[in-house]
């Protein structure tokens, strides 16, 4: 980090209720959305480390709505850990106000920023290292929607409007098609035959969240293995980290996209699509692990629905990727031609799969629901 930006970082720490004198910064964690560091302050010879994040405004628009939401649902958090005797300290996120007193501060350029505990002696993983590890994010997961079941969902902000709104990106995805920007229509009729087939998908959930056969619950929006600290010596899932996107939705979705990216037999980007299935026995582990983790929260028609969850957003996210190759890559960052299409043909056969093996998908949720 160049000397510029540490003094300006060192200016930022100063906005918060830190005690000591700053030890070192340095550029933290593999996130791609906001500039995170970790910094270790001396404090009358102990040494304390926290995290730094200037929040993309780009993405998160309105700064005061996402940290409000941040702020109810870890005090939330945090209560119902006490409430059982666990640490709050490491099972939830722990914000440093700033000296004014408020969650967050934004600097003289108009940049937002955060401070957090560091939660010591705990891991993230960037992939699935060991089947185990699938499985303790999954409880980990799991135990999320159970904490905070009781919580009032449709009181949070929406911080990205219309994010897991299929319908929405359906319709998204039919514009881009009708204007061809880039007259890419042509190169790709398969795969637009693909989505239009499967317009039901795009809306199954939505309908039944109107119809009221779904609840509203508070969702992370971002639940791929890395964002969940696990306990180095335990190897346990101790807490859910990346808030960013906590806001109302359907807790099947939370389950899907974790299917979608973990149970994934290849890469995103996988040119080869003979190596993309779903690995039924890495769904069948997420499933025995989400399960246990909401201990009783869902309701019958989500366990029931959970496979479609994992459906409709794989299903999704290709569509999106699609849409993006439709509109000149402008949203996905992309490090060489064509990546957004072969990111959504990887997401279509993903989708293909699931439907060859529904009966197993289901009867393995069928077995973990008694």
């Amino acid at each position: 980090m160049d000397e510029r930006w540490e003094k300006m970082n060192q200016e930022v720490i100063k906005n918060f209720k830190v005690d000591g004198s700053l030890i070192e910064m340095y550029p933290y964690g593999s996130g791609h959305i906001n500039d995170t560091y970790q910094f270790r302050m001396n404090q009358n010879g102990m040494e304390k480390r926290y995290i730094l994040q200037k929040m993309n405004h780009h993405i998160f628009k309105k700064p005061e709505e996402l940290m409000e939401n941040i702020e109810r649902v870890t005090a939330h958090l945090r209560k119902k850990i006490e409430d059982y005797g666990g640490n709050p300290e490491r099972e939830t996120l722990n914000l440093i106000p700033s000296v004014n007193d408020k969650s967050f501060y934004i600097d003289e350029n108009g940049n937002s920023w955060r401070v957090y505990k560091f939660i010591e002696d705990a891991i993230s993983y960037d992939s699935v290292e060991k089947p185990e590890d699938f499985y303790e994010s999954a409880v980990a997961f799991g135990k999320f929607q159970r904490l905070l079941a009781d919580f009032p969902a449709e009181t949070l902000h929406e911080t990205i409007e219309g994010f897991h709104d299929t319908k929405k990106r359906f319709e998204a995805f039919k514009k881009a098609v009708k204007e061809d920007k880039m007259k890419r229509v042509k190169l790709v009729s398969e795969e637009i035959d693909f989505v239009l087939k499967h317009q039901k998908t795009a809306c199954v959930l939505g309908d039944m969240l109107e119809n009221g056969e779904l609840p509203v619950r508070v969702t992370h929006n971002d639940t791929k293995l890395n964002n969940i600290m696990i306990d180095k010596k335990t190897r346990k899932g101790i807490c859910i980290i990346d808030l960013d996107t906590v806001m109302p939705g359907l807790a099947i979705n939370d389950f899907g996209d974790s299917i979608r990216f973990g149970a994934s037999t290849g890469a995103e980007d996988e040119t080869d699509l003979s190596k993309i299935s779903c690995d039924v026995e890495l769904f069948r582990l997420y499933v025995k692990g989400f399960i246990e983790g909401c201990a009783g929260s869902l309701t019958e028609k989500e366990i029931e629905m959970l496979p479609m969850g994992a459906k409709v957003m794989t299903f999704e996210c290709g569509m999106r990727f699609l849409t993006d190759y439709l509109e000149g890559d402008v949203y996905f960052k992309i490090h060489r031609e064509n990546q957004n299409l072969d990111r959504c043909r990887t997401q279509f056969k993903l989708v293909q799969d699931m439907e060859e093996k529904w009966e197993v998908l289901q009867s393995i949720v069928t077995e973990y629901q008694k």
